[in-house]
């Protein structure tokens, strides 16, 4: 942990409005998102059980090979975090998608 004299050496800006926060001084939130892909089991029929697996695999492991890892992880998982004043905190919290 730093001391106060480094955190407040620290530049922040509001990822909403721009407007410069200062750690330490309780005038910003960090928001955290995760999203992540539905968790859901696939539901698996009869016919599923006779494919050739080994050719799946192949056709996915062939659609995947141009992706970089990122855009192959971001597929599946997403973080982000923000920093927001906490003016534009409390409207965020009440209008998260941007709309009434």
């Amino acid at each position: 942990m730093g001391t106060n004299s480094e955190s407040q050496s620290l530049a922040f800006s509001c990822d909403r409005c721009s407007k410069d926060v200062h750690p330490g001084q309780a005038d910003f939130f960090v928001i955290r998102i995760e999203a992540f892909a539905d968790p859901t089991p696939p539901e698996i029929t009869e016919d599923d059980l006779q494919r050739d697996h080994r050719r799946e695999i192949e056709k996915l492991m062939a659609a995947m090979q141009n992706l970089s890892e990122q855009q192959a992880m971001d597929q599946v998982y997403r973080r982000k975090n923000l920093i927001l004043c906490n003016g534009c905190c409390d409207e965020w919290m009440e209008r998260p998608l941007g709309h009434a």
